[in-house]
């Protein structure tokens, strides 16, 4: 097994085992068919849906937020100003921020700003050569100073392929749990909407909210529900006890496989973000390589989110000590 993986483009894609084994539990082991998009190999359907499913999921909390009328939000981290039409040119792009020495920059997924600034971001934006520049370009730049000194906060994005009210433990209540030293949670096992942050990721968001002066918040998307927390406030959670680190294996695209040290915050302890009123359609897809062999997968197309009544008092909140 990979002690890490070491490409952008496959750490952004790699995929939690545990959710490839839900995905196709019941059914006897499934062996991945081998095709080329470049030297590196994809495998899988799951790959490309989780692609779809990060680039859908964005859209819509960024579509929630612009249709306040009070804020607006904008990519910021590579996966968000990264090409979100074409696996490949997505892919291409990567490349590109491998070969700029960029690869090991964390930066937040988005950006959120007040409407009222809207003209001062834009005009910085294009000066930087459109959205799809900013993660090539330094953060002591005049322009970017322009872009993070409006911001209000700033946003990780994450996002599960689960109904998150479907959940078997949606509702079940908390008990004492031993493993907590008697803290209320759920048993190891629980099925919960969760949002998670990775361990790797930890220490380089704290970085850049001491250095930006800007609170990050971690963005969990599902299906039908999305929700939030501060980073100071995930922190409290884990300095406390209350959440506890966990192993998974992670596999990428090419199909290695790392072990990774994550933190599933329990929903209850974030706020309610958004709420999906309306379903994206899935659509079957394909992409087919240079030999030919196709794969087919399915892509999210349309929806819509609406921004809670929760998320917003809290991107008000901000806006009164901003």
């Amino acid at each position: 097994m990979n002690k890490h993986i070491d490409h952008p483009f496959d750490k952004e894609l790699s995929v939690s085992m545990e959710n490839i084994l839900l995905t196709f539990r019941g059914m006897s082991n499934v062996s991945w068919a081998d095709f080329m998009l470049n030297p590196r190999r994809l495998r899988g359907s799951d790959f490309l849906m989780r692609w779809s499913q990060g680039v859908w999921s964005e859209e819509r909390l960024t579509q929630a937020v612009n249709d306040t009328g009070k804020y607006f939000a904008i990519p910021y981290g590579p996966s968000g100003t990264a090409p979100n039409n074409d696996v490949r040119a997505f892919e291409l792009y990567f490349e590109r921020l491998e070969k700029a020495g960029l690869r090991n920059i964390k930066r937040p997924d988005l950006l959120i700003y007040r409407t009222k600034d809207k003209t001062k971001i834009d005009t910085a934006i294009n000066g930087l050569n459109g959205l799809s520049e900013l993660p090539f370009t330094a953060e002591d730049d005049a322009k970017m100073q322009v872009l993070l000194e409006h911001a209000v906060i700033a946003v990780e994005c994450e996002n599960s392929l689960w109904r998150a009210k479907q959940m078997p433990d949606y509702t079940t209540p908390f008990t004492p749990q031993k493993r907590l030293g008697g803290k209320a949670g759920l048993k190891k096992t629980a099925v919960i909407p969760t949002i998670i942050i990775k361990e790797e990721d930890r220490s380089p968001l704290k970085n850049w909210q001491n250095e930006r002066k800007i609170p990050i918040h971690v963005w969990h998307a599902f299906f039908d529900e999305a929700f939030g927390i501060s980073l100071i406030d995930a922190e409290n959670l884990f300095s406390q006890g209350y959440i506890e680190p966990t192993e998974q294996v992670f596999q990428a695209p090419g199909g290695a496989t790392s072990k990774k040290v994550i933190y599933k915050i329990y929903y209850r302890y974030a706020y309610h973000l958004a709420t999906t009123i309306e379903e994206p359609k899935l659509v079957a897809d394909s992409i087919t390589d240079k030999n030919g062999h196709i794969l087919p997968y399915v892509r999210f197309v349309g929806g819509k989110s609406q921004l809670c009544e929760q998320a917003l008092a809290i991107l008000d909140s901000v806006e009164l000590v901003g």
